[in-house]
């Protein structure tokens, strides 16, 4: 498991980060040795990183940290003030609309053991997502005993809101899961992906970020590449397998 460093300068850093890294050491995972963090930090020479954002583990993709304090709390509140553009693609289980805008409130996601003491009773935050479908296919397999073929999209996705598991839960809320997805997804299908195309992870990725510079004021567009694994899934599903159709 390695990173690609996708940008750097004197006050950002940016790689693709792999799914199934932790950004972060959680005492959830004890276990584990490796993080994201760290290996960002190893790979550009021992310099501290400061995370702006999260990506879910399973989550591949770009991934932003910023090098000093200062920088890190202008991205943070870039984020958290709906500044930054965020652009993910997923393969999702059935045929997806053509395009659409999933507004659905969710009720915040608390750790039985971490969040013991938050309150249990809050109210649903809004969150919103917009999407398009980029490709479809219908494969002569019957996954579900219902239908005698099986079918699958390919979307963009752009979420405005960031709750946790926002982009999962959605798909899952309009009946279109996210294909490999454990919690919220579909487990006939997610075991078809494994066991016939090979593909035993999350098919969602951080295509890109796009945001204005916290110090040099211009527009900034980091963008991470689907790599050949994801790639080569699409070219068995009929679809384009280069990186510049996505």
């Amino acid at each position: 498991m390695t990173l690609e460093l996708l940008y750097q300068d004197d006050w950002l850093v940016a790689v693709n980060k792999p799914s199934g890294l932790l950004v972060h050491r959680s005492w959830l995972d004890k276990h584990e040795t490796r993080f994201a963090m760290q290996m960002t930090r190893d790979l550009i020479g021992g310099r501290h990183v400061y995370p702006v954002h999260r990506l879910d583990r399973p989550t591949s993709g770009v991934l932003l940290f910023a090098l000093d304090p200062q920088t890190a709390r202008t991205l943070t509140e870039a984020f958290a003030g709906r500044q930054v553009h965020k652009e993910y693609l997923a393969l999702v289980r059935g045929w997806a609309p053509e395009q659409g805008l999933i507004d659905y409130p969710l009720k915040e996601q608390l750790d039985k053991i971490a969040d013991a003491f938050s309150d249990q009773d809050k109210p649903a935050q809004e969150a919103v997502t917009s999407y398009r479908r980029l490709h479809q296919v219908e494969l002569p397999y019957a996954v579900s005993k219902k239908h005698p073929t099986s079918r699958y999209s390919l979307v963009r996705l752009h979420p405005h809101t960031g709750r946790k598991h926002q982009l999962r839960r959605h798909l899952d809320h309009i009946f279109h899961p996210i294909i490999g997805d454990t919690t919220h997804g579909d487990g006939r299908h997610n075991r078809f992906f494994k066991q016939e195309l090979g593909s035993d992870r999350l098919l969602l990725v951080s295509r890109s970020l796009s945001f204005t510079h916290p110090v040099l004021k211009v527009p900034m567009r980091i963008q991470a590449p689907l790599g050949p694994e994801v790639l080569a899934l699409f070219e068995r599903l009929g679809w384009p397998a280069s990186e510049s159709d996505y």
